[in-house]
């Protein structure tokens, strides 16, 4: 088979070597993919959005099957286009990754089916959401409506912070149009959870719950970035809470988007707060999180391929989705500066990294110019480590990132530190 991955970061690199690994595949192109992914793939210089030119592509190599992985071609409809050309796809159509697409679509789809989430408030004026926020109690959480790179939402501990957040949306069009239009929600308190899952519309498969780290720095403080670390399983998340949010969650969520019309086929994202009055969707994703996939899919025995491949032929209930009874630590190395202004073209110096029992280093924002890596983005690796229990692999994988070195490089310290 000759397979097509679509995207360029730590989560395509995850993606891309677990796909190596099955016996049909013959070749493998990654478009654009980055440093790390050139190991398991051709990497060609196509940007994730340009559609037209991945559907070409696909058409003149033969492509047997397409993974669409990042939310921007699928928002933009890359699985429908790659569809229509005879292409197979892993991946929900476009008007199915609406649910992370928009923020205010995916509110209105849990009030209508009864899906537990935060109270909310929509606004399109800014002397409006200025004004709600001003007499709202903090802290509250502000969200550009449309996609913005996992950095459209704010959680303002006071007016001040919320003022500034709304100007930046609204206003100074940081997001563009993802912010034209803003939510304004209750701030929900409680452990956070994200879970994974796979779904071909009919039969829903939850991963490995993980814990997420988005703040920039220790001690979640600092600005929100796209993850600083992931540590997986969640020890918050017992069976008792998983056996609830299949219930209430869920199940209600894929009934809910195929009878309106919108059937979900992909990896579909929830990320969750376990509050004192049950759990509650935070939000959607149409796609597998990102550092979230290098921690969960590590830990993933079946073949991802054929899981892949059942999802797009609705046959999941067919397929048996294992993983193994272990634990993963991922810890993001990042750029000075990220998730502001940072930059790139330093040499990266792995060390003995990678000859650790049990750790991956994933590339995320990397490029590989005549065997040497250099960096090419915000984040730049992401080092998991897989081990017997969460201490051990948060061990194995600070070893490991302490083996690496490039200009500026910067990391949490308390990834996982409960």
């Amino acid at each position: 088979m000759n397979i097509m991955i679509i995207g360029g970061g730590g989560r395509e690199h995850v993606i891309t070597k677990l796909i190596a690994r099955n016996q049909n595949v013959s070749k493998i192109y990654a478009l654009p993919g980055n440093g790390g992914i050139s190991k398991f793939a051709e990497c060609v210089k196509i940007s994730a959005e340009d559609i037209d030119t991945i559907t070409s592509f696909a058409k003149t190599h033969e492509i047997d099957f397409a993974v669409v992985a990042p939310d921007d071609p699928l928002a933009l409809g890359a699985v429908d286009r790659l569809e229509a050309e005879g292409v197979k796809c892993f991946g929900p159509s476009k008007n199915a990754a609406l649910i992370e697409g928009s923020k205010v679509f995916a509110k209105e789809l849990m009030t209508k089916y009864n899906i537990p989430t935060a109270k909310y408030e929509v606004f399109t004026e800014l002397d409006k959401a200025l004004s709600y926020a001003a007499l709202s109690d903090c802290p509250i959480v502000i969200k550009a409506d449309g996609l913005a790179k996992g950095k459209g939402v704010t959680v303002a501990e006071n007016f001040q912070q919320a003022r500034e957040a709304i100007m930046s949306c609204m206003k100074d069009k940081a997001f563009g149009h993802s912010g034209e239009r803003i939510l304004i929600e209750e701030c929900l308190t409680g452990k956070e959870v994200t879970v994974l899952a796979f779904t071909d519309g009919k039969t829903i498969v939850p991963m490995v719950s993980s814990m997420d780290h988005k703040r920039a720095y220790d001690g979640n403080k600092g600005p929100n970035t796209g993850g600083m670390g992931v540590i997986a399983p969640n020890p918050y998340y017992t069976q008792t809470i998983a056996d609830e949010c299949m219930r209430t969650i869920f199940l209600p969520t894929v009934e809910a988007m195929k009878k309106e019309g919108r059937m979900f086929k992909g990896c579909l994202y929830f990320g969750l707060m376990l509050t004192d009055k049950g759990p509650k969707v935070i939000e959607y994703n149409c796609r597998f999180g990102d550092p979230e996939a290098e921690a969960v899919l590590p830990l993933m025995e079946s073949d991802l391929l054929d899981v892949m491949i059942a999802v797009r032929d609705e046959r999941l209930a067919d397929v048996p989705v294992k993983f193994k009874e272990k634990a993963s630590c991922c810890v993001v190395c990042a750029s000075s500066g990220y998730p502001g202004t940072y930059l790139t073209g330093y040499p990266i110096d792995f060390g003995n990294a990678e000859e650790i029992e049990g750790v991956d280093v994933f590339h995320a924002g990397t490029k590989n110019e005549e065997g040497k890596y250099y960096t090419s983005g915000g984040r730049v690796l992401a080092v998991n480590a897989v081990s017997s229990d969460l201490e051990s692999a948060r061990e194995k994988a600070y070893e490991a990132v302490k083996c690496i070195n490039f200009e500026g490089m910067r990391y949490r310290t308390d990834i996982g530190s409960l």
